[in-house]
C-alpha cells in the first residue's frame, strides 16, 4: 500500500472515532430523518476524498460551504453537476482564469472533475448545508474536520499550493507552514470579485511555483 494512501486511510479511521465527528454525523442523519433537505446528497459529502489521487496532490483550493440550490453541490468546492447552470461564483472563477491564462476556453458547464484529476483538492471548509440556508451547518463540527485535513496535508506533503479565497478560507492559514505555498485573495462571489480575485493570477502563479519545485503544472482546461 502506498504511503500517502495509508496516511489518509489512517486519518479517516481516527477521525471517525472522535466525539465531534460522531456528533456531526448524528446531526446530519437526524436532519435527513426529519425531512430537511441537505446538500450535497449524502453519497457526495466526502466526494473529493473519494476522487482525488492522494499521491498526486498538488493544489488545495479552499471554499466556504456548498451551494445550497437544488442539485448543485457535488462534494467539490465551487463545482456543480454537469447539467446544472453555472453559478455566478464559478463564472467569476472562469473569468479570472481567462484573464490570467488567455488560452483557457470557458466551458459551458461547471463540473470540475478535470481539476480534481490534475491533483487539485476542491475543499469546502464546511461540507454540508441545508437547502436555501447558506452557512446553516457552520459550527457543527465541519471546521474541525477540515482544519485537521489541512494539518494532515501540511504535515505529510511538501510544495503544495494552498489557494485561500475569501475571509472564511483564510482562517486556515495558521495550519500551513512555510514548506508549502499560500496564496490569498478575496472570494470569487459577485460581492467581492473585484476586491482582488479578478486580478489575482493565482492559476499562473500556482503553475510557476510547481514548475520551480520540479512538479508538473496544472492543466486548468475543463473538457
Amino acid at each position: 500500500m502506498n504511503n500517502k494512501i495509508f496516511i489518509w486511510k489512517n486519518f479517516f479511521q481516527q477521525e471517525k472515532k472522535k466525539h465531534y465527528f460522531i456528533k456531526l454525523i448524528q446531526k446530519i442523519n437526524k436532519d435527513i430523518k426529519n425531512n430537511k433537505i441537505i446538500y450535497p446528497k449524502k453519497k457526495y459529502i466526502f466526494n473529493i476524498f473519494k476522487k482525488i489521487n492522494f499521491n498526486n496532490l498538488k493544489v488545495v483550493i479552499i471554499g466556504q460551504d456548498p451551494y445550497y440550490g437544488f442539485n448543485q453541490a457535488n462534494g467539490f468546492a465551487f463545482s456543480v453537476m454537469p447539467n446544472i447552470t453555472i453559478p455566478p461564483t464559478l463564472k467569476n472563477i472562469y473569468r479570472a482564469l481567462k484573464l490570467d491564462i488567455p488560452e483557457f476556453i470557458i466551458p459551458n458547464h461547471g463540473y470540475l472533475i478535470n481539476w480534481v484529476n490534475e491533483g487539485v483538492m476542491l475543499l469546502n471548509s464546511i461540507l454540508t448545508v441545508e437547502k436555501n440556508k447558506p452557512q446553516s451547518h457552520a459550527n457543527i463540527g465541519w471546521e474541525i474536520f477540515t482544519n485537521n485535513v489541512i494539518k494532515i496535508i501540511d504535515m505529510n506533503y511538501n510544495n503544495i499550493v494552498f489557494l485561500l479565497w475569501g475571509t472564511y478560507a483564510k482562517k486556515k492559514i495558521s495550519f500551513i507552514t512555510s514548506k508549502n505555498l499560500v496564496l490569498t485573495t478575496s472570494h470569487p462571489s459577485p460581492l467581492s470579485f473585484y476586491k482582488g480575485f479578478y486580478f489575482c493570477k493565482h492559476f499562473s502563479k500556482t503553475n510557476k511555483y510547481l514548475i520551480l519545485k520540479k512538479k508538473k503544472p496544472i492543466n486548468w482546461k475543463i473538457n
